[in-house]
Formats: structure tokens, C-alpha cells, sequence
């Protein structure tokens, strides 16, 4: 089957799988689009989250738009993922090590579904950006209305390598931009080779973009990887391109809407207030963004606005980016730095899916360990700020076997280290958000940190304390006998030897499972 051309078949999937939400009353983007969204994150669990497609969408002040509004489409649930990536979610790993091994590039068409509608000139000063129905992601709090799942397509000038990553818009009048790229982000590392040259840089912002880019473009792919040749080896087919109306930038031929525009390179703007993956607002700050004079807007006819429903996790956003990285993490580790013990990466959604790893490790040699955390700490500046190595037995995706491991496998002396030198980004706990804008960059001249822990077992260890796996099997046919309903079993379920325990430990076990106590009780007495 061939992958998706677009969004829509998307949610044509959606729909057939029971996996979206339509909704057809008058609902108001300013207000009621986000919170109706959000409920389903604070009150439901993952397994029930679905999709939302806003038919109706109003602004605060009556006014009505000739598009629709997607919320959830991508990630917000695994088994959306899943569905998104056309595979079972178990094979989700499996096609992400696959793409980044094998991409393919791109192909470019001559017209595209995305050019349905083009508004350049007086065309585009008479509404402009006015005519996308734009949510506004914390109604009560937020300061700025901004984009989410806003996918940014810039270009190395000296390679002519496109980047697509996912930057927030802030609009500020019809025709402008605010455009948050972070200092370390690759369409900074852009800005600055056209500033250092002295023109302006074209930029396209895509939105309503076909899945796979979506996926590829939150994910931290290495500087000069082509986030759109990742996503035709999630596809297993190219990419269509098309090139832009005003500037010379490629953009996926089957996008919703693609907002065409310049950068400035002597100008920056501030920001007001926002809502972040942290769980926080953002304060504004003044020149935080890159100014954006938008050149041209195209667009589908009657085109579906995608939004990642952001800010407090769980949400859409530490889904999408939390998936993301465990499988750039893994391949990471396991392929590019050999440590072929590595076995599973999580990025827990507590943690925005991106600020804590769990590396589940089989040590083959007493330095696999470090070694995998020292790689996963050096791999970006502001991702996975606690990284944890675990044994093969953990659970990485479980919490309560996280904190047991770190608990009884881990001495704070020995076991862990801090590593200053990384960005702070969005982390309050780095800087004061009312303080200068420098220490959110590189905090007290000396960076923020990371925190490294070692929570294998160093030495054997007596087993776990839970009955024998046999016992436990026949515990479960009695309960199912009984009829006591649906059991979810998590590891460890059953106890197991771990290496610390003699032939006498495991004859006196016997011997009480058989009732021997006595038998027992004779060798302690002689003892």
C-alpha cells in the first residue's frame, strides 16, 4: 500500500479506525478549540485519546473561515503514531532505524495541491494571514497567537541542503512573522550564514504537512541530514516537491498551506507571552525572534490547519518528540557508537519526552555503561538533561521500575556525575524567567547541566522477591478461574535468580514449597 500523499488521507484513517473526532457546531479558536483538546490529556487515558477535525471554526469576533482545524492528527496517542507511520506501534522502532539508514530523496513535480490557491501582492495585503483560523494554545495566559506544528524549510547556503524543523510562528500583522528558532537550532546556524553575507534568508513554513515530515522534522537529526529524504525512507517511496512561488525553497507538494517568506537578517523582534512543553508559560522577551515578511500564502481549497496541541505534558507534543527521540537515541547509540548491549531508549512524557532518558543496557564490559550515558549526553545540548542506564531486566517505560533501580542498584558516590556546558532553552530551573535573556542561553558563563546515573547492578544480586514463575502462572489460571477480572501484568511479575544464590538456598526453598519446614529448621539448628 502506498503511503499518504497528504494529511487528509490521514484522517480519512483516522476516521475508518474510530480514531477522530468530527465536529461540526460553530466552535470558537480563540476560546473553546484548546481546552475542548486538552480535557482528554488531563482526564483520559492514552489508549482513548483520539484525533479532533474542527468543521466550524469562528473567531471571537464572528468572524468565519473557509478552513478546518486538525488537532491531534499525528501523535496523540502511540497508536496514532503508529497509524501515521503505517506500521503496528510495535514496528515503530524497527522503520524509524530503517529511514534513517536508508533515505530517500525527494523528487519535484511541476504543479502540486498546495498551489490550489495562491495569494501574492495586493492578494495577500487585503487578508493575508488573517484568513487561517490560528488557535490560541492557553487561552487566559498566552500573549501571542502562535503556530505549532509549523514545519520551517530553510537552506544551507553553501551546500544547498534544505533543513525542515518545526519552529513556532507568532504573527504579527497580516503580512508578518515572529519566528522562534533557538540558537542552537539548525535554521539559526542558516540565519547567520545569510547575515554573515548579507541578504535576507527565504523561508516557507508548511503546514498541514503530509506525516511523515511532521514526524521527521521535531526529531534532533544530525546538521546536514535532509529531514524530508528521512521521511521518504519512513515512506519507503520520495517525497513530492514543488518549488515555492516567491522564494527559492522546496516544499512538500501535498501540504495544506505553505507560507512563503524572507527573513530579516538586521532586524529581530520581542515576544509576548507563551505556553511551552515545560509545562510554563514563556515570558516575552524583546528581540527573540527572527522578523518574517511573508511574500506569499498558498494553499489547498478549503485547507485543514494542523496543530500539535503543546505546552503541559502529556500532550501531543512530548508524544510526537518522545517517540522521535527514542529512536534517533537508539540508533544513536547501538549503530553510530557501537554499544551493541544497548537495547530500548524512553524519553518518559513527564519529562515533555525529551528531558529525561532511560537507557535499558545489557553490559557486555564494566564501561558500556558510561559510554552510553556519555554518548547520550553529548548528543544535543538541550535534550535528555537525566539520562539513567538501567539493567536488561527494567522496564524503561515504567516508572516505578525506574525509581526501584535507581533505589537499590545505585550509590550516589559512586554512581552518578554532572556535566555542566549545555543550553538551558525553556528550563526555569537554570535561570530566573524575569532575569536577562543571556542566562537562558548559557547560564552563569558555565552552561547548564546534565546529570548522568549508573543504576545497573555492579555484582550479583539474591533474586527478586516475588514467588517463583511457576507459581505465578498457576496464581493466574486460578484468577481467571475465578473470574476476577482483566489482569495487566508488569515486569518483573514473577521473581528470578540474579546470580547471588547457592545450591542450599534453593534446596531450603524447595523444601518449604513442599511443606518441609521442619527439615529446614534441623540444619539451622546445627547451625
Amino acid at each position: 500500500m502506498p503511503y499518504y500523499k497528504g494529511l487528509r488521507e490521514l484522517v480519512d484513517i483516522l476516521e475508518q479506525r474510530g480514531k477522530l473526532v468530527r465536529i461540526s457546531r460553530p466552535i470558537v479558536k480563540e476560546t473553546e478549540i484548546i481546552p475542548l483538546v486538552r480535557l482528554q490529556f488531563r482526564g483520559q487515558a492514552e489508549e482513548k485519546r483520539k484525533a479532533f477535525l474542527f468543521e466550524n471554526v469562528v473567531s471571537v469576533t464572528g468572524k468565519t473561515f473557509n478552513a478546518s482545524v486538525a488537532v491531534g492528527t499525528f501523535a496523540a496517542s502511540r497508536e496514532i503514531y503508529a497509524l501515521g507511520m503505517m506500521c503496528d506501534s510495535k514496528e515503530i522502532g524497527q522503520k524509524w532505524v530503517q529511514a534513517l539508514l536508508h533515505p530517500i530523496q525527494p523528487v519535484l513535480v511541476g504543479s502540486a495541491p498546495c498551489h490550489e490557491e495562491v495569494h501574492i501582492g495586493d492578494d495577500l495585503i487585503r487578508e493575508g494571514l488573517d484568513a487561517l483560523p490560528v488557535p490560541v494554545n492557553t487561552p487566559g495566559f498566552s500573549g501571542t497567537l502562535r503556530t505549532t506544528a509549523s514545519h520551517v524549510i530553510t537552506k544551507d547556503l553553501d551546500t544547498g541542503i534544505q533543513n525542515c524543523g518545526c519552529y513556532a510562528g507568532k504573527f504579527l500583522d497580516r503580512n508578518l512573522i515572529g519566528l522562534s528558532v533557538g540558537p542552537t537550532h539548525h535554521g539559526s546556524i542558516h540565519w547567520r550564514q545569510y547575515r554573515d553575507r548579507g541578504t535576507p534568508m527565504p523561508a516557507a513554513i508548511v503546514i498541514g504537512a503530509p506525516p511523515n515530515i511532521a514526524y521527521t522534522s521535531v526529531t534532533s537529526l544530525p546538521y546536514g541530514v535532509d529531514e524530508i529524504a528521512v521521511a521518504g525512507g519512513i515512506a519507503g517511496e520520495p517525497v513530492e516537491m514543488v518549488k515555492c512561488k516567491t522564494v527559492d525553497l522546496e516544499v512538500p507538494a501535498h501540504s495544506e498551506i505553505v507560507i512563503e517568506g524572507e527573513v530579516a537578517i538586521d532586524r529581530r523582534v520581542g515576544s509576548a507571552s507563551f505556553g511551552e512543553f515545560t509545562g510554563y508559560m514563556c515570558k516575552g522577551a524583546p528581540n527573540t525572534n527572527y522578523l518574517m515578511r511573508v511574500t506569499c500564502i498558498a494553499h489547498r481549497r478549503q485547507p485543514i490547519y494542523s496543530v500539535f496541541l503543546s505546552q503541559m505534558p502529556p500532550s501531543e507534543s512530548s508524544k510526537i518528540v518522545q517517540i522521535g527521540l527514542e529512536n534517533i537515541f537508539y540508533k544513536h547509540l547501538r549503530h553510530d557508537c557501537n554499544i551493541s548491549g544497548v537495547l530500548d531508549v524512553a524519553f518518559p512524557e513527564s519529562g515533555g519526552g525529551r528531558m529525561i532518558c532511560i537507557i535499558r543496557i545489557k553490559k557486555r564490559n564494566p564501561s558500556d555503561v558510561w559510554q552510553a550515558l556519555s554518548a547520550a549526553n553529548g548528543f544535543a545540548s538541550d535534550r535528555a538533561k537525566i539520562i539513567v542506564a538501567v539493567d536488561e531486566d527494567i522496564d524503561p517505560r515504567d516508572p516505578d521500575a525506574i525509581n526501584w533501580a535507581m533505589s537499590f542498584r545505585m550509590q550516589p558516590h559512586r554512581d552518578i556525575h554532572i556535566m555542566r556546558g549545555r543550553t538551558a532553552g525553556l528550563d526555569y530551573s537554570a535561570y530566573d524567567p524575569a532575569g536577562p535573556r543571556e542566562a537562558r542561553i548559557y547560564p552563569e558563563g558555565l552552561g547548564a547541566s546534565s546529570l548522568m546515573i549508573d543504576a545497573t547492578m555492579k555484582w550479583p544480586y539474591t533474586p527478586i522477591s516475588l514467588p517463583m514463575k511457576k507459581h505465578m502462572e498457576r496464581a493466574v489460571e486460578i484468577w481467571h478461574e475465578l473470574e476476577l477480572g482483566p489482569l495487566e501484568l508488569k515486569s518483573p511479575w514473577y521473581g528470578y535468580n540474579l546470580g547471588c544464590w547457592s545450591e542450599e538456598d534453593e534446596e531450603n526453598a524447595d523444601l518449604i514449597t513442599r511443606g518441609a519446614y521442619k527439615e529446614v529448621g534441623k540444619k539451622l539448628l546445627k547451625q
